[in-house]
């Protein structure tokens, strides 16, 4: 059966193009839907979850940035909707996973460096989102910085 509605889910650094490209590719050789989703993981998160202040200014101001950066990034595909880019903000895996079930998603289309050995064990969004997704992921696998 045909994807109907693909999401990518990016973290808008120069490495991600090649991702989009190839969720372009598909949502058009589909006739897909396409969506764009980027997460912005809470600061408590990096601190292990014990933070002796109110960060909610700096979340704010992180939510902020992040919108203009999607907006930004966005406007240079015209595949990307207004209507279908989301930041949401929250644990990636858990959020992606819920945004795709909400919206419908049958593809989640992700980057991947491929990482072996240690890298491995200690995981990544893409590997993360392979567990318990609610339906196909895709993870293109990205160049590594020479």
């Amino acid at each position: 059966m045909p994807y109907q509605h693909i999401m990518t889910a990016v973290d808008l650094t120069d490495e991600c193009h090649p991702v989009i490209r190839q969720a372009i590719a598909l949502a058009n050789c589909f006739q897909a839907q396409l969506s764009l989703v980027h997460i912005v993981e809470p600061m408590a998160m990096a601190f292990g979850g014990d933070v002796p202040m109110d960060l909610s200014t700096l979340q704010q101001q992180q939510l902020d940035q992040a919108r203009e950066r999607v907006e930004a990034f966005a406007s240079q595909y015209p595949e990307l909707l207004p209507e279908r880019r989301h930041i949401l903000f929250g644990q990636p895996r858990q959020e992606i996973h819920q945004l795709a079930q909400e919206k419908g998603c049958d593809l989640i289309v992700v980057g991947s460096h491929g990482r072996h050995g240690l890298a491995l064990l200690l995981g990544s969004t893409a590997n993360d989102l392979l567990h318990g997704a609610p339906c196909d992921v895709l993870a293109v696998r990205l160049k590594k910085p020479e």
